[in-house]
């Protein structure tokens, strides 16, 4: 019987929508983790079936685009722009600006949760110095993050989980969604502008005298050349995740950074969560119930093939349990999906996480770092201006997918 399985992954993707199990200090990592002994002890799921429903080439990208984050963290290269963006000169909405550009630009080709986490802190820090409110500088701050990083296939976990499925090539994917991720950015900046009118109507102070955080240029310059390399890489014939993994491991060789530092720095909790989800949701569409659902959702005509379907779809799942368990849920029972339909479930799941605080792990990782900081972004302050801008970047994402023959309605 398929119950237990089933029973299984009913309940972890309920932990992936509340994010805790009350009572324990149980995250969502935890929470895949659990599941998947669960399967391991009642004989449901055999070591060797385990190992063959994990995505190793996605977890190795992934790995190896963390190392090269970290190349630039420990260069102090995040630290600094960030301080250079508090302490700039001129009015709120331009320091506002200049955040939205920063947290984007970085976002497309650096993963946007690193990004959230590096910059956070020093934004809140910096910004609250300027005697302004923090919390619209960091809505800007991960709303621009989730926008700039729908850009490319690098951008986001989802983002490299389709890509490494549906076979994409980097530069397509980069043709069809930079256009609506710029715009994404123009919208974030300008809902925020409106709805924190008052805040950034602010006199900021002068910024204060003080010393900037270390850059150390030449390991920066060695970050920006791995990131020039991965990019010939990506229009090579070689595996993506074997010529990425051989710039980690050059990035690895060094004189001057620790590799000890540097995989410290790799999100272990995310590639857990990754290879975990891979069981869960691997058991699941083995079971009759999971290929009755295909069926029944193949004779409605209510796979994620047209904007239709994707764009309620994308919403409803990216702010229940999260973009990137919804993309996986998705991928493990959508088996004959098109390019173009990947490129929308990329896009539009991506802007989705901006609607509520839940709705992506970088999300989570501003609040949580901000609080840490002294700043606090609550939910309500989050939807306040989540809600409007993601109804008005979806709706972007979807004309342009629909112009440019991408997805149809």
């Amino acid at each position: 019987m398929d119950t237990f399985v089933i029973v299984v992954f009913l309940l972890t993707y309920l932990g992936m929508a509340f994010g805790s199990v009350r009572g324990l200090k149980l995250d969502r990592t935890g929470i895949a983790v659990l599941a998947v002994v669960a399967l391991l002890v009642s004989g449901k799921v055999s070591v060797k079936a385990m190992g063959s429903s994990v995505d190793i080439p996605t977890l190795l990208l992934l790995f190896a685009l963390m190392i090269i984050s970290a190349q630039f963290q420990l260069a102090g290269a995040y630290a600094r722009l960030a301080a250079r963006v508090a302490t700039a000169s001129g009015s709120p909405k331009r320091l506002l600006a200049l955040v939205i550009v920063a947290a984007g630009g970085l976002s497309a080709v650096l993963a946007n949760d690193v990004v959230c986490f590096a910059m956070t802190p020093i934004i809140a820090e910096g910004i609250r110095r300027r005697g302004l409110d923090p919390r619209p500088f960091l809505l800007g701050l991960v709303g621009a993050a989730n926008a700039g990083s729908a850009a490319t296939l690098i951008g986001n976990p989802q983002n490299i989980l389709i890509g490494q499925v549906g076979g994409l090539d980097f530069w397509n994917f980069l043709a069809a969604c930079a256009v609506p991720a710029a715009a994404s950015l123009v919208i974030v900046y300008a809902t925020l502008c409106l709805i924190w009118r008052e805040q950034l109507d602010a006199v900021p102070a002068p910024a204060a005298a003080q010393d900037l955080p270390d850059l150390n240029q030449w390991q920066a310059l060695k970050g920006i050349g791995a990131l020039a390399v991965l990019a010939l890489v990506f229009t090579a014939p070689l595996p993506r995740e074997v010529g990425a993994m051989a710039i980690a491991g050059l990035l690895l060789t060094s004189r001057s950074m620790s590799s000890r530092e540097m995989i410290g720095l790799v999100d272990w909790h995310l590639l857990m969560l990754f290879a975990c989800l891979f069981v869960v949701t691997g058991a699941f569409a083995d079971t009759d119930l999971a290929r009755h659902w295909m069926e029944a959702l193949a004779e409605r005509g209510l796979f994620p093939e047209t904007l239709g379907v994707m764009v309620p779809l994308a919403l409803a799942a990216s702010n229940s349990i999260g973009n990137v368990p919804a993309v996986m849920l998705i991928l493990a029972v959508w088996h004959t999906p098109d390019p173009g339909a990947l490129t929308g479930l990329a896009l539009l799941s991506t802007l989705a996480g901006n609607f509520l605080l839940v709705g992506s792990m970088a999300n989570i990782i501003v609040a949580e770092r901000a609080a840490a900081a002294g700043a606090r972004l609550s939910f309500a302050d989050f939807a306040r201006s989540g809600i409007p801008m993601t109804l008005a970047t979806m709706t972007v994402a979807v004309l342009w997918l629909r112009i440019g023959g991408w997805m149809g309605w």
